[in-house]
């Protein structure tokens, strides 16, 4: 992924949730993650996602549906281990300047409004972007379950979003992982687990998609907010 300015998600957030950043947070969170893009997602080499040929033309778009569990967390004194959200939208046909198109995160029902403020802040700083739309939204993120050779998530039964992801066959039955490839403005990942998928989808309103066979993989990611530089904008900043 390109380097890009810092800001969006957590400003976004800080205006629909409000409140202020503690010093403090931490967090390690787990992915089950499904995209247009062919095999693996060229946006993390690239500053244009891939072409896709519809009623003959070529259109650049990465349409995405990303489903969170959090293994475990804090901000300040509200724990945030077994927190669920999810993210969809499209990163658009350019953001080699730090623009995306449009996202929607979705915070499980479960989730207090403490958590929810918290994540809207750490997600300033995991997704250092800005989107040219982006909204809040609460559902049931009813299924989420993996193991080393499947994964599935959906959102309210999957009448909103699903994905469901099946292991690439490497050389042997153990997973295929990609190494040493940064994950958004996160600064340690355990590998990107190549999982293609066998659908993912969003279903909801006039910019609904769905794909079959094309990017998919599993990956847990660690940030603390140690790892925010001192004096970089914050939520609400």
């Amino acid at each position: 992924m390109p380097k890009v300015v810092f800001l969006a998600i957590g400003a976004l957030l800080c205006m629909s949730l409000g409140h202020s950043s503690p010093a403090d947070w931490a967090i390690n969170a787990t992915a089950i993650e499904a995209c247009s893009c062919p095999h693996f997602c060229m946006c993390y080499f690239n500053a244009h996602p891939a072409a896709h040929h519809e009623h003959g033309q070529a259109h650049n778009y990465c349409k995405f549906n990303n489903a969170y569990k959090v293994n475990k967390g804090h901000y300040g004194s509200t724990d945030l281990t077994g927190a669920k959200f999810w993210l969809n939208g499209d990163l658009g046909s350019d953001f080699s300047q730090g623009q995306m198109d449009w996202a929607v995160v979705t915070f499980d029902k479960s989730t207090t409004a403490a958590q929810r403020q918290a994540l809207g802040d750490i997600l300033g700083h995991v997704f250092p972007v800005k989107w040219k739309s982006f909204h809040t939204a609460e559902g049931n993120i009813d299924t989420w379950t993996f193991d080393k050779d499947q994964a599935h998530a959906t959102l309210n039964g999957g009448k909103t979003a699903e994905v469901k992801l099946k292991r690439f066959q490497g050389m042997t039955n153990e997973p295929a992982v990609l190494k040493n490839v940064k994950y958004w403005g996160t600064p340690r990942n355990d590998g990107f687990v190549m999982m293609p998928n066998e659908i993912e989808a969003y279903k909801e309103g006039p910019q609904a998609y769905e794909f079959k066979g094309t990017n998919g993989f599993m990956l847990t990611f660690d940030m603390t907010s140690k790892d925010v530089p001192s004096g970089k904008a914050s939520m609400g900043n």
